[in-house]
This record gives C-alpha cells, structure tokens and sequence, in this order.
C-alpha cells in the first residue's frame, strides 16, 4: 500500500508539473501543488520505504520530468496548441502600395503629428513630416514605407 502511495503521488506531482510548464502560464496553483505532490511522495518513500527507495523515487521522479520535457520540446505534439508568433503582414497592404511619393490628398482627421488621410481614394494612417496639420487640409505624400506614410502640408 505504501509504494501505492508513492507512485500516485509522484504521478500527480509529475503531470501538474508538465502541465504548468506546457499548458499553463505563468505560475499558478498546478506547480505549487506538484511540487508539493512530488515532495510528499519522495518524503513519504523515505519515511515509510527506507532511505534506498526514498533515493531510487528521487531520481526516477527528476529522470521522468527532465525526459518528459525533453520529449515534448522536441516533437510536435504542442505546435498543435502553442502560440504562434510568426507575423507575416506588415502596416501597409495592397491599396497602400498604390500610393506614391508625391500624391496629393486631404487630411482625413488631424495629424499631431499621427493621424489619417486619404490618398488616392484610400483612408490610411500617415504622419506629419514637421508640423501638425489640421483636418480637411491639403497633403502631399514625402515618403512611403512599408510600415509609414509621410505627408507634409501641401503649399
């Protein structure tokens, strides 16, 4: 009965382990508790088995976490269920690509010194090249990047 108790202990402190690390962020109750299942168990192998399988529970229990780790890092299970972080777009789409330097347009709402415009039939967001520009007035487009269009007050 005592090796009973030492196996499911050190079972639920292993699988609350693996699932804060894989499943859950940041720390919360899960690793608390399998730390605490993971000890009770080893400290009751120890107590209650002798100090060899009390040793032996110690290191099958860090065997088995490290191996698990290891494992589901390097296979695919998790991609399934992780975050993806790959961004593969950027600020300016299609219709911002037709915009080039020196079109003309009117300022949708004021730049100060970020705001937006229309160009060529097309809203978007552009930044004042020096000063604010109030709305309704007229741009012209100074620059264009991926990620920003610059406008200056038209003369």
């Amino acid at each position: 009965m005592d090796l009973l108790i030492v196996i499911v202990l050190c079972l639920i402190g292993i699988l609350l382990i693996l699932a804060e690390i894989f499943l859950i962020p940041g720390v919360t109750i899960s690793i608390v508790a399998g730390i605490a299942a993971s000890i009770g168990g080893v400290y009751y192998a120890f107590t209650h088995l002798g100090a060899t399988a009390g040793i032996i529970t110690l290191l099958i229990m860090l065997t088995v976490i490290i191996a698990s780790c290891v494992y589901l890092v390097k296979s695919k299970t998790l991609d399934s269920i992780g975050l993806k972080t790959d961004i593969n777009s950027t600020v300016a789409g299609d219709d911002e690509l037709k915009i080039a330097v020196g079109d003309e347009g009117i300022a949708v709402s004021r730049l100060n010194p970020i705001g937006k415009v229309q160009v060529n039939g097309i809203v978007i967001e552009g930044k004042s090249a020096n000063d604010f520009i109030d709305e309704r007035s007229e741009i012209v487009v100074t620059a264009v990047s991926r990620n920003q269009l610059i406008v200056k007050l038209k003369h």
